[in-house]
């Protein structure tokens, strides 16, 4: 599979990244901003930021890596979609926390994902 699903992903995810550090900050400098530096939500807000920056370089090494892979096999296709689920889902639920904590159950969502990308990228790339 040499889909360019997960490249365009990768840099839209930068680029939010960019986007949502820019907006967050233009109000960081309030010391009770979200309820101050070490509140919980304000913490949230931060990992959603930089879940954008290191699941768009995910996304983007998992491009590269597959670039390699001739003829790519099913278990591909599957990892290429559980990065991408696990790149959008992250930033979702670092929100939904923010402002519901006791839904932290739903970070198995994104992780779950990931790890399973995680597993099928390197049992491909062990197949090499």
């Amino acid at each position: 599979m040499k889909s360019n699903l997960n490249l365009i992903l990768a840099w839209l995810w930068i680029l939010l990244g960019f986007i949502s550090g820019m907006v967050l900050g233009m109000f960081f400098h309030g010391e009770n901003w979200l309820g101050g530096y070490a509140s919980f939500k304000r913490r949230m807000y931060r990992l959603g930021h930089i879940s954008f920056f290191g699941l768009g370089a995910v996304n983007l090494l998992f491009w590269l890596t597959v670039q390699n892979f001739s003829p790519a096999g099913q278990l591909v296709g599957i990892a290429s979609w559980a990065f991408i689920i696990g790149a959008i889902a992250m930033p979702v639920c670092c929100m939904v926390m923010a402002h519901f904590p006791k839904a932290h159950m739903i970070f198995a969502v994104p992780v779950v994902s990931l790890i399973a990308g995680g597993i099928l990228t390197l049992l491909e790339v062990i197949k090499l």
